[in-house]
């Protein structure tokens, strides 16, 4: 993963809405939310969960997917993984630590 794709990432999520938006998604599985019920659990107004939503995509970190008259978002688990991968690289000075990262895909969800 390339230090400028890391640094688009965690701006993304170094706002408040998009962290929560982030994380519901993480949390709904790889069928995702419906944008109404997204902004409905977090108390967001559409057109500021629109942008929010749009920064999230652009890096890479959620998906889209219409269905019908919906569309429904949902947490791009590769990019999540090679984002946590990217972060503890280095972890313990290159030695094996005691705690690995857990990788995350659709079927822990």
């Amino acid at each position: 993963m390339e230090n400028k794709d890391v640094v688009i990432r965690l701006s993304a999520l170094a706002q408040e809405t998009r962290l929560a938006v982030y994380r519901l998604l993480v949390t709904a599985g790889p069928d995702g939310l419906a944008v109404g019920r997204i902004g409905e659990s977090l108390g967001v107004a559409p057109a500021t969960l629109s942008f929010h939503l749009k920064e999230l995509a652009h890096a890479g970190l959620i998906t889209a997917k219409q269905e019908s008259r919906f569309i429904y978002y949902s947490a791009n688990y590769a990019a999540m993984n090679a984002l946590l991968a990217f972060l503890t690289d280095n972890c313990c000075g290159g030695a094996p630590c005691g705690i690995a990262p857990q990788a995350c895909d659709d079927s822990c969800c």
